[in-house]
């Protein structure tokens, strides 16, 4: 192949094609495996489940059956480590999954969803069961923990309120009286905090 002139593209830097995009992100990586495993939840469903007869119901259900793999020891009221974030030693209590686990994965499958094809008023991630049970889980996780979750407060920039004067030094100034030689100060700008 001959060089390209001076100032044209050249044919064997043309822009990759779509088989040669980046590989995807992680955050979308996990969406597609979150997507498969509930895809396989609902295939091993006893009866099997299509998608579209999927409800909120369906989804609670899939988010119990998660916990046998969590790895967050949830402690019951009785344990008498109930409401210590450091117990001193190990007990019996639960692993279940933690909330905050639960609710980013809550929001990879809500989006997954209706990038297959599923209208946004029918998508059972969305279901208001779900949102109840996630937030029943936050609030007895915390319980248990003894650590409130707190929401995260935005860092706000510090104001700098800034205050323009404009004072006539020649006006109302005691002294000898001659306004000529004093010198005008105009339009300085103060901060102020």
């Amino acid at each position: 192949m001959e060089p390209a002139a001076s100032g044209s593209p050249r044919p064997d830097l043309a822009p990759t094609s779509p088989s040669m995009s980046a590989p995807p992100s992680r955050y979308e990586s996990q969406k597609r495996r979150d997507w498969n495993t509930f895809l396989q939840y609902l295939r091993n469903h006893k009866p099997p489940l299509t998608l579209t007869r999927c409800s909120g119901a369906h989804v609670l259900e899939f988010l119990k059956y998660l916990d046998q793999f969590g790895k967050t020891k949830v402690h019951v009221d009785t344990c008498p480590f109930f409401g210590q974030p450091d117990p001193p030693s190990s007990c019996s209590c639960p692993h279940k999954q933690a909330w905050g686990s639960l609710d980013a994965l809550i929001g990879r499958l809500r989006a997954a969803y209706e990038e297959n094809g599923g209208r946004p008023d029918s998508n059972p991630f969305a279901a208001r069961a779900v949102r109840i049970y996630l937030r029943e889980v936050k609030e007895s996780q915390a319980k248990a923990r003894g650590i409130p979750y707190e929401k995260k407060k935005r860092k706000r920039q510090p104001t700098v309120t800034t205050v323009r004067l404009d004072v006539d030094l020649t006006s109302g100034v005691a002294g000898d009286g001659s306004h000529g030689d004093s010198t005008a100060v105009s339009g300085a700008v103060l901060p102020l905090g």
